[in-house]
């Protein structure tokens, strides 16, 4: 629970998935970050506007630890996103899908966009140890340069502690 009095990063941990890069550079392919000390992760992935047909795909796995093991997929079902002049859109628009654990906005090459996917610690297969998760982003073609992030932000500490716990190692 966000609390009015603390700072943001005093409530969440920030990491960065995939630094700035042209989404056609080969895999782009965050690191692992564990939940073990948090309840949430919001993985935002902002990009500028591309050409059609360079669609990126937006692909979530888990593994049991920050060194990859035991990966697998990571399904959802929501995605949250603003497509189009980011100075002209004010909320996000939700969009539900079948469990996967991919997504791709098909009309998003040639604009700019922000996609929020919001994973709870238990929508990870806990039962057999699973606790850490990834974003990645194959390549999106060749048609032309299209810049895009990702982030991931840990909420809702399960234990507070100052600073909070880092989500880079196990």
């Amino acid at each position: 629970m966000f609390t009015p009095n603390a700072c943001f990063v005093e409530q969440a941990q920030v990491v960065m998935a995939i630094v700035p890069v042209d989404s056609q550079s080969g895999a782009n392919t965050g690191d692992y970050v564990s939940m073990k000390n948090y309840e949430r992760c919001t993985v935002l992935v902002m990009k500028a506007a591309g050409v059609a047909g360079d669609d990126p795909v937006i692909t979530m796995t888990q593994a049991q630890d920050v060194g990859a093991t035991g990966v697998k997929e990571l399904n959802f079902t929501r995605i949250d996103a603003k497509v189009g002049a980011q100075t002209g859109i004010g909320q996000f628009t939700t969009v539900l899908q079948a469990a996967a654990n991919t997504y791709t906005d098909a009309a998003s090459a040639e604009a700019q966009a922000i996609f929020a996917i919001d994973i709870q610690g238990e929508d990870l297969d806990v039962d057999n140890g699973f606790d850490c998760l990834k974003v990645a982003i194959p390549d999106t073609g060749s048609a032309g340069a299209q810049l895009l992030t990702a982030i991931y932000i840990l909420w809702a500490p399960r234990y507070q502690s100052q600073p909070l716990p880092s989500a880079i190692v196990d």
